[in-house]
């Protein structure tokens, strides 16, 4: 009975994981529907060609992340790990993309004299690349372990989904005419709409295991800092250094 019970735990372990990948495909596809989507079906999306190759890997990412779920899912472990090569080298591709497309954003943002509030605002998607890189590096150092590498792995579709959240959000209270970067506090509540990822986790933890596994509250309050910081932190001058090196690595 109790190896029965074992193997239930490790069926639903995978199904949950499985779904919880599932569910970052739908924020990240439905959270850019308004804004990029439905603008492209149209051929009324205007954006630098950095634009679509941004969201195209990223896009892929979970696409892939649901891949290697399933793969864990249906025994498939060697396709697995042979795949996991690939995932670093688009997550490398993903990393730079994010850089291409700060500076393309405060480049736009220049134009209509929002250059300084463009580059307060790449402490967002600068700062979820960061925690991103974090919780993989994690998941790659701890691959031999699968309890902890697991985990690592599913953060990394949190702060990805912030910024599909926030279009979501963008959509519902952005004003008609509103233009250039908005002011970085706009980007908590998508944010913490995001983070509602890890509780599911922990909570699912909680019910499986007894208790929320270390990697999750370690990285929820690694996030969680993060965003909440964000507004201070990209307010202040040493950041706006920060950001105009970012932009001359453009030349």
């Amino acid at each position: 009975m109790v190896a029965i019970a074992q193997d239930q735990v490790r069926t639903g372990t995978r199904t949950f994981y499985v779904w919880m990948a599932l569910i970052g495909v739908a924020i990240a596809f439905g959270g850019f529907m308004p804004t990029y989507w439905s603008k492209l079906a149209t051929g009324t999306f205007h954006g630098a060609p950095i634009l679509h190759i941004h969201g195209a890997l990223f896009f892929a990412w979970t696409l892939f992340f649901a891949a290697q779920t399933l793969f864990v899912a249906t025994g498939r472990t060697p396709d697995h790990r042979q795949w996991g090569f690939l995932g670093i080298s688009l997550a490398t591709a993903m990393g730079i993309t994010v850089v291409l497309a700060a500076i393309n954003s405060i480049k736009m943002a220049s134009g209509i004299g929002m250059a300084d509030e463009a580059r307060r605002f790449t402490i967002v998607s600068l700062g979820a690349l960061a925690i991103f890189a974090f919780f993989l590096t994690m998941a790659i150092v701890n691959v031999r372990n699968p309890e902890v590498h697991k985990r690592w792995m599913l953060l990394t579709i949190v702060p990805l989904s912030q910024a599909a959240t926030a279009r979501l959000f963008m959509t519902a209270f952005a004003p008609p005419d509103a233009k250039g970067p908005p002011a970085l506090f706009v980007a908590v509540p998508p944010g913490l709409l995001a983070d509602l990822l890890i509780v599911a986790a922990m909570v699912y933890d909680w019910r499986t295991r007894g208790r929320p596994h270390r990697v999750y509250v370690i990285g929820g309050a690694l996030t969680l800092a993060v965003q909440l910081l964000s507004v201070p932190v990209g307010n202040s001058g040493t950041w706006l250094a920060i950001a105009r090196w970012v932009e001359s690595l453009a030349g």
